[in-house]
């Protein structure tokens, strides 16, 4: 993008926030973080006496780093709304009408559903991206068989 289009797109955004005041913008990660997973291989390789078996565990270590450059800058900016003492009917309405002017102003906005939801949380709280489904509760997989 160029400074002009970017400053453009800025300007824009900031107008929408000034007539939506019930916004607010949170930045997440939308990866897992290889951290713990690179300190344990490092902890492996340090004690491993096995040269070519701490060879592969440098391997493995040098691929988690090439998937997390990969992946440093996938975040997700989600703008969350707060409702209090609305109806359902009201809600959609007001949903409905945030929607249109970010549509108006160059955004294009998903409203996140429950299976979306469980994705950002489990993201944030567990640094886990990669099951394909989350449970509604702890233990769901094993009641349902």
């Amino acid at each position: 993008m160029s400074e002009a289009s970017l400053s453009a797109k800025i300007y824009s955004l900031m107008n929408v926030l000034k007539g939506l005041t019930e916004i607010e913008i949170l930045c997440v990660n939308s990866r897992e973080s290889f951290e713990g997973n690179k300190n344990h291989l490092k902890i492996l390789s340090q004690k491993e006496e096995n040269i070519a078996v701490r060879k592969l565990l440098e391997q493995d270590m040098k691929h988690l780093d090439q998937i997390q450059a990969l992946t440093a800058t996938a975040r997700e900016f989600l703008l969350i709304v707060r409702i209090r003492g609305m109806k359902d009917k009201e809600i959609f309405a007001h949903l409905n009408r945030i929607e249109k002017t970010l549509n108006e102003n160059g955004f294009s906005a998903k409203r996140y559903d429950k299976e979306d939801i469980k994705t950002l949380l489990a993201v944030y709280f567990e640094q886990n991206s990669v099951t394909e489904k989350f449970e509604n509760y702890d233990g769901e997989r094993y009641l349902n068989g």
